[in-house]
């Protein structure tokens, strides 16, 4: 039962923004908001000692999903993406500080043993994704405040997954490479 409430509410985080923009559509005021914070706090609690990190954005994704079924505010349900962007940016940019970078991490789990000369390279590939969250986080901010629900949907239901994918895919692949260069 855990793992099918896991699957169900990783996917209600995915397709968050699908969630909203057809929520917002077909469903009554305030149904929405109440449906995607009973899946964060699901989420909350199946996950709470899994994964640490991202405890904070999920608090503040059932503090706004509430609030705006509390409030009949539709509009707070759209910056849930900002603070996704935001809480990574946190991550990451916490990793260049204290070390070792987000990515030299990850890289590490199918790598145990990278050479040294890669951590300057894994460092500035973590620059390069706070980059992208902070740009992400601009966009996605600006969408839940200037634009229509059709462009907020398919900037953060799309575009920025495609981004976040080609740098992911681009940059392993490039990392083959360089890493063969360097052995």
């Amino acid at each position: 039962m855990r793992l099918v409430l896991l699957i169900i509410t990783t996917l209600v985080i995915i397709t968050y923004p699908l969630a909203v923009y057809f929520g917002l559509q077909y469903l009554p005021p305030g149904t929405i908001a109440l449906l995607l914070c009973l899946s964060l706090i699901m989420r909350f609690i199946i996950n709470k000692q899994q994964v640490k990190s991202m405890t904070l954005p999920i608090l503040i994704g059932i503090g706004l999903t509430a609030a705006s079924f509390i409030a009949q505010r539709h509009d707070w349900l759209l910056f849930y993406p900002v603070v996704i962007n935001m809480s990574m940016l946190g991550l990451f940019g916490y990793s260049l500080i204290n070390g070792p970078s987000m990515i030299e991490r990850l890289a590490r789990l199918k790598e145990p043993d990278l050479p040294d000369s890669a951590i300057t390279y894994l460092r500035t590939i973590t620059i390069l994704w706070c980059g992208l969250f902070i740009i992400n986080g601009a966009v996605a901010a600006y969408t839940a405040m200037a634009t229509s629900i059709e462009i907020w949907t398919l900037y953060n239901g799309l575009i920025a997954y495609l981004l976040m994918g080609m740098l992911l895919s681009g940059e392993w692949i490039y990392r083959r490479f360089w890493l063969k260069k360097h052995e």
